[in-house]
């Protein structure tokens, strides 16, 4: 059911938070959104500038405020954290920001907060889970934008290397968000033809263009210091299917509990999303080396999970 008045809190208005803040209010119609941020006087200038928008489309509250004010809304978005540093992989930042992720989580389910997490921070596969390891929620109830991002950029490079339009690639990149994640080459198509079977395939240039998929968030903070416009939409397609009850199927950071073999915690895979949160898990058909890489990533996070907690 498409919720009445929409609201949502974000916390952490860096170079992602405002992005996502712009884009929300450009696709979502909401009706309320709350900044909350340690530079106050940062969030209430984004405020300010964010209201400009309204005219030209859905009317909003726009504002400030304090974990407090998470109480009857919808989501709440998590984008505070130490960003990466250039050299650094995401799994660096999970001392330090998981320190952050306590001092955010604990307040706002102490509000009265009863929606649905939303985790965009490093490394979000790993902040996912102890987010809802801290908050106590369903895991159905904390959704991290996982490899969204990660597909959204092999689509990109396919399309190019294909010479058609990134609707017509359909292809996955799974597992961490990060080092260990793998493009499922075996079940993408192009075109609604399988990749694999396409004349002329490459195997070596497919590893080619994996292997700089990965490397593409570290190539742009090398040049600008950062990332953020492609994980704010990827935030934004969530919080739209959630608060527009749209079971929209998206790769990113679902809780597992038998699929591809796994017990526990949170990984890249697609997922229905709907005003429930994650509807279902899909498990994509994974081939026999998929499955292995699938496990491998998994692994590695535990282990840092199992450190951090």
């Amino acid at each position: 059911m498409i919720k009445k008045h929409r609201k949502v809190l974000l916390v952490g208005d860096g170079a992602v938070g405002s992005s996502f803040a712009f884009s929300l209010l450009q696709n979502c119609g909401i009706d309320e959104l709350v900044i909350v941020d340690l530079q106050k006087e940062h969030a209430e200038g984004d405020s300010l500038d964010l209201e400009d928008l309204t005219p030209m489309m859905t009317p909003a509250q726009i504002r400030t405020g304090e974990y407090s004010d998470a109480a009857d809304a919808d989501i709440v978005v998590i984008t505070a954290g130490v960003p990466r540093k250039p050299g650094e992989t995401r799994l660096d930042l999970v001392n330090k920001n998981t320190k952050i992720l306590e001092s955010i989580v604990s307040p706002v389910v102490d509000s009265g907060f009863n929606g649905i997490f939303v985790v965009s921070a490093n490394p979000v596969d790993i902040l996912t889970a102890l987010t809802q390891h801290i908050s106590g929620f369903p895991k159905n109830k904390v959704i991290g934008t996982g490899t969204s991002l990660d597909s959204a950029r092999l689509q990109v490079a396919l399309s190019k290397e294909f010479d058609v339009n990134t609707s017509e690639v359909d292809a996955y990149i799974l597992g961490e968000h990060g080092d260990s994640s793998f493009a499922a080459y075996d079940e993408a198509t192009i075109a609604g033809q399988p990749l694999l079977s396409l004349p002329n395939v490459d195997l070596d240039r497919l590893a080619q263009i994996e292997d700089d998929v990965k490397k593409k968030g570290g190539a742009i903070i090398n040049r600008k210091g950062a990332t953020f416009y492609g994980v704010a939409v990827c935030l934004m397609k969530i919080c739209r299917a959630i608060l527009m009850d749209e079971n929209l199927v998206l790769p990113i950071s679902a809780p597992v509990n038998g699929q591809y073999g796994l017990e526990d915690g949170y990984i890249g895979s697609p997922a229905v999303i709907n005003g429930s949160g994650i509807r279902q898990v899909i498990e994509v058909n994974l081939t026999d080396e998929e499955s292995v890489k699938m496990q491998e990533s998994a692994r590695k996070m535990n282990e840092v999970l199992l450190a951090a907690e």
